[in-house]
C-alpha cells in the first residue's frame, strides 16, 4: 500500500468525538473533563468543538425602517464574531492539552443542531455540559 493510502485507512478508524460548547461555566466544565479524562482517547481521534447559535431575535428592529438593514447584518457579525472567539478559546484550551480540534458554528436550536450535526459527522462520542439546573430544578411541574 502506498503511503498515503495508510494514512487515508488510518484516519477512517479514528473515532469521532465532538464537544458542544457554549459560553456557560458548564460547558467550559464539560470540555475540561473530557480533555482531563479522555485525553489517551482524544489525542487519537478527529476531535470537533461544535457549538450552535440561536438565531438573532429581529423581529422587533422592523418596527423602525430607518438603519435596519445595517443593524442586521452588525448584530449578525457580532453574533458570528463571539462564536468564532468561542471556538478559538476552546481550540487554545484543546492545544494546551496536545489535542488538535477542529471547530465548527452553525446558527439554529442548539438541541436540535448539535443532534443533527452529530449524526451528519458520524460521531461517536458526544460530550455536552449540564444546563446548570439540578433535580429539583428540572422536576416537571404539575
Amino acid at each position: 500500500m502506498a503511503e498515503e493510502e495508510v494514512e487515508v485507512a488510518a484516519s477512517m478508524k479514528k473515532n469521532k468525538v465532538m464537544v458542544a460548547i457554549d459560553d456557560s461555566e458548564y460547558s467550559q466544565h464539560a470540555l475540561n473533563w473530557a480533555l482531563n479524562t479522555l485525553r489517551s482517547t482524544l489525542v487519537d481521534s478527529e476531535v470537533v468543538i461544535y457549538t450552535a447559535r440561536s438565531p438573532v431575535d429581529i423581529g422587533y428592529l422592523y418596527a423602525s425602517s430607518w438603519g435596519t438593514a445595517e443593524l442586521i447584518k452588525q448584530l449578525k457579525e457580532s453574533e458570528k464574531k463571539a462564536a468564532l472567539d468561542l471556538l478559538n478559546k476552546a481550540k487554545a484550551t484543546c492545544a494546551d492539552y496536545g489535542i488538535t480540534a477542529e471547530g465548527m458554528t452553525e446558527i439554529g436550536d442548539p438541541k436540535v443542531a448539535i443532534c443533527d450535526a452529530a449524526a451528519e459527522l458520524n460521531i461517536q462520542l458526544l460530550v455536552i455540559g449540564s444546563h446548570g439546573r439540578g433535580a429539583v430544578t428540572r422536576w416537571p411541574e404539575r
